[in-house]
């Protein structure tokens, strides 16, 4: 497996030969948008931060061909309102990963305004580009509990992401017990998988109960950093035409209805 990983590194353009090699660059990206109470920001973090700690995904990384992978976790809610609660990171050992977990949480921070998951999506690529490490693979992991309402559309964001050779992956939040369910959608998995998701190997996976969170979250991070695919949730509405507008539609339509008030 070492002779593997070091012909596949011979392939690589020279200024990536003098970026440390990893299994994966993966891009943790949380949504904190007002529409998450703060009991469900703090579940998210502690869901994460445990998952990481957990012998399955120690095993993942350990199983890789370069037995390495980069991590970064980032909260986003609108566009340009992000945070960076743990930069990127080399994990390859039990102690590296904890230490990775205690920077996710040890504070929780209040939610912010808006839900922009293509700010989310571009962020995520550029911090990937300009990170110190070159990944076999290079996964963006998207985590929300709505559509895309503020900056770019969605799709766009997306498809820039995907040229330059990334996979996008979606855990949609569909607990519908958020303070403002006025962004609530039937079928947020279908849109993340019409809308969000893409490239090589991408994959949705639903979390429509909280007490199942850290368990969605661990099962995610296993296959991403072991480079699987899962089968499409059952639940999954079979493919149709899905409206990766429908959060900006929303968001005009409350404008509309405040100014006729």
């Amino acid at each position: 497996m070492r002779a593997l990983a070091f012909l596949l590194a011979m392939s690589l353009p020279a200024a990536a030969q003098t970026a440390l090699e990893v299994d994966v660059e993966l891009a943790l990206m949380v949504d904190v948008s007002r529409s998450m109470a703060p009991s469900e920001i703090e579940i998210q973090r502690r869901g994460y931060a445990e998952a990481i700690r957990s012998p399955e995904v120690m095993a993942a990384v350990e199983g890789g061909l370069l037995g390495q992978v980069a991590l970064t976790y980032i909260e986003w809610a609108g566009d340009g309102a992000t945070r960076v609660i743990a930069p990127w990171t080399v994990i390859t050992s039990p102690a590296e990963a904890e230490a990775f977990a205690s920077m996710i949480d040890e504070s929780f921070g209040t939610g912010m305004r808006r839900t922009s998951i293509s700010g989310a999506i571009t962020l995520a690529a550029d911090s990937i580009a300009s990170n110190p490490y070159e990944g076999l693979r290079r996964v963006i992991d998207i985590s929300g509990d709505g559509p895309n309402n503020s900056g770019a559309p969605v799709t766009q964001s997306r498809d820039a992401a995907l040229r330059r050779g990334l996979t996008i992956n979606g855990l949609p939040l569909m607990t519908r017990d958020g303070r403002h369910q006025t962004w609530d959608i039937d079928h947020l998995d279908a849109y993340y998988r019409d809308c969000v998701i893409g490239g090589m190997g991408a994959f949705v996976i639903p979390v429509t109960d909280w007490a199942g969170f850290e368990t969605a979250v661990r099962r995610k991070l296993v296959l991403e950093i072991a480079g699987l695919t899962p089968p499409a949730p059952t639940r999954l509405q079979k493919a149709q035409m899905t409206d990766c507008l429908i959060g900006e539609k929303i968001r005009q339509e409350r404008r509309r209805y405040w100014e006729d008030q």
